[in-house]
């Protein structure tokens, strides 16, 4: 078995899961989805979306034993993971820290610290975006604490091994409330348990907002534009699009100088309406200014405006993987070389599979 080749058409295609095993089905990110262990590797795939009902892979339970199958052929043993043991602990005010925090993949503590945002009420969201379903299903809290989430970082890592914390936020009416909360929140973080922190933020008017982050505490930092095509954005984040892609890229400069080569990322998301060679260009002008090109596929997550979608094809993918790992590689940039977030997760893209 190709477990890369396997591992992307997973991605693009999606599992069929007991319903136990159902997995996110809201929030920032690629938020729909289980994830999944095969040999050891843990892979986020899409799991709730409609397309997934005609994928040929299932997930069957065979006792205690899960195996993955493709048109009722056994491929391979798989399991899930384990229920984190901080879920269930309160916070002083008596809310379980699974709606304070979750955990990504292996060992990624990650929070929405804002889960809202402006851009909702202007009606100019990201259409890809899911950051405000988690709330309405009452699985998280609006805003979290910095108290809490450093207690929640402080007990992930004593019970459940986690490694670094990835923190994003909704877009708040005034830009001084929300880069307060951020800087606030991974002080607390840092002081209580020491993790490494990936800060993810729009980009600012004020430069000095990437140096506050890092001394607060904030080890890497994301700056997700998810397409350089202005004609994409207008469709798909018309409140990015109006910053502009030089904004984006004075900002992304901005942060390299602060945090350093490979410890910046930018989304790329294919399927949203970028051909392929726009997608390598745009990894190519990312990389060549140290920024971490993290290209994944679009996860269309149900209640969003992108719902009806489904994600690029497995061959897509495989082009796309292949030629963005090759820049990646020749501009010295490398996922094992990210301290925290998402490129040193890893389980939403298959792109570390090709570095």
């Amino acid at each position: 078995m190709n477990f890369k080749e396997l591992r992307i058409k997973l991605q693009s295609l999606g599992v069929k899961v007991p319903l136990k095993f159902s997995g996110r089905k809201g929030g920032a990110g690629p938020s729909e989805g289980q994830v999944i262990i095969i040999n050891g590797q843990y892979i986020s795939v899409p799991t709730n979306s409609w397309f997934v009902d005609e994928s040929p892979y299932t997930i069957i339970e065979d006792g205690k034993t899960f195996f993955l199958t493709k048109d009722s052929r056994e491929l391979c043993e798989v399991s899930f993971p384990k229920r984190p043991d901080c879920y269930d602990l309160e916070t002083s005010k008596g809310i379980k820290l699974e709606k304070i925090a979750l955990i990504h993949g292996k060992d990624c503590f990650a929070s929405t610290i804002y889960q809202s945002c402006l851009y909702f009420d202007q009606g100019c969201e990201c259409v890809f975006c899911g950051v405000e379903l988690s709330l309405k299903n009452n699985s998280t809290v609006k805003e979290k604490t910095p108290e809490d989430l450093g207690y929640a970082a402080l007990k992930a890592k004593e019970l459940d091994q986690v490694c670094h914390v990835t923190l994003t936020t909704g877009k708040r009416i005034n830009f001084h409330d929300g880069t307060r909360h951020l800087v606030d929140c991974v002080k607390s973080i840092k002081e209580l348990s020491s993790l490494a922190v990936h800060a993810q933020i729009c980009p600012e008017e004020d430069e000095n907002v990437y140096e506050r982050i890092k001394t607060a505490g904030a080890d890497t930092i994301g700056i997700h534009v998810e397409s350089c095509s202005e004609t994409v954005l207008k469709k798909i984040a018309p409140a990015k699009a109006s910053l502009g892609i030089d904004f984006y890229i004075n900002a992304w400069k901005k942060s390299v100088s602060v945090f350093g080569r490979n410890q910046v990322s930018s989304f790329l998301i294919v399927g949203i309406g970028d051909s392929l060679d726009e997608i390598i260009e745009s990894a190519k002008l990312m990389s060549e200014l140290g920024v971490y090109p993290y290209v994944l596929p679009l996860r269309p997550v149900p209640g969003t405006r992108l719902e009806s979608l489904r994600p690029p094809s497995a061959e897509e993918m495989n082009i796309v993987y292949r030629k963005v790992a090759a820049v990646i590689k020749q501009n010295g940039l490398s996922s094992k070389k990210s301290k925290a977030g998402c490129v040193r997760c890893g389980v939403c893209s298959s792109i570390t599979e090709f570095e």
